[in-house]
């Protein structure tokens, strides 16, 4: 699932190629807004909440999605081949005369008034890339339940916002915990706040992929930081990753 850094470029792509422009093209193709005709109408800015983009139209109207697994907007100049999908993967397009966004396998699509948009994102906890980051708060929401696994606090979006598998494996690689510590056990929990935070800031202008990688999907590899070989299990049904060796805590 892309993470916070994956959805603030997304988010940026959007917004240089739609912001500011009025729209000639309007395609949603999911049922409840098929027949919506957004051309004519100017794209005022593109937001990522978390991992949720809004884009503002004018007349107080915002396209919520969200990526979730395999979702993906890409941008295409005028006669330029759409490659990110077969055509049955489009769930929306949105075209100015210099620009054409499609978006793909959009699992989440919704059309709502921007007055709205906290019902679909209210739920939110500070957004570590967003310009109310609040650490404090943050740091808060984790620790309400001492006694929950550190990896499963971090990929809670209700605590904080962003974090997904490869950083809740590589937040818990910084601040040499497991991520199956109880939170309320990690010596000085606001390192984890912190370390998330430089993690998602730091990769959220590499070219997607790019991303520099200690323990996420490195089994069996050695570890950058002792050479000790990195373990991998499951945790919630998601592969968790650490170093037996750095990090301390329950392993499972």
């Amino acid at each position: 699932m892309p993470e916070g850094d994956t959805v603030w470029q997304t988010a940026r792509l959007l917004h240089t190629a739609l912001a500011g422009r009025t729209l000639v093209r309007s395609d949603l193709r999911v049922p409840r807004f098929a027949t919506a005709d957004l051309t004519g109408r100017t794209v005022l800015d593109v937001t990522p909440r978390g991992k949720h983009l809004l884009a503002r139209i004018e007349g107080g109207l915002t396209l919520h999605s969200h990526l979730r697994m395999d979702g993906a907007w890409k941008v295409y100049a005028p006669r330029e081949r759409w490659r990110g999908g077969a055509g049955h993967q489009i769930r929306a397009i949105l075209g100015t005369a210099e620009r054409t966004a499609v978006g793909y396998r959009l699992q989440v699509l919704e059309l709502l008034r921007t007055s709205e948009e906290e019902r679909v994102v209210g739920h939110l906890g500070p957004d570590l890339l967003g310009p109310g980051w609040d650490p404090a708060t943050a740091l808060r929401n984790l620790l309400a339940d001492p006694a929950r696994p550190l990896g499963e606090a971090l990929i809670d979006q209700r605590n904080l916002a962003g974090v997904g598998n490869i950083f809740k494996s590589e937040t818990c690689f910084l601040v040499r915990a497991t991520p199956w510590l109880p939170i309320g056990e990690l010596p000085a929990p606001e390192r984890v706040v912190t370390a998330a935070k430089r993690l998602l800031e730091a990769n959220r202008t590499r070219p997607g992929g790019s991303r520099t990688i200690s323990v996420y999907g490195r089994a069996s590899r050695p570890c950058p930081r002792c050479g000790a070989p990195i373990r991998t299990a499951d945790q919630d049904d998601r592969p968790a990753y650490w170093c037996p060796r750095c990090q301390s805590g329950p392993t499972h």
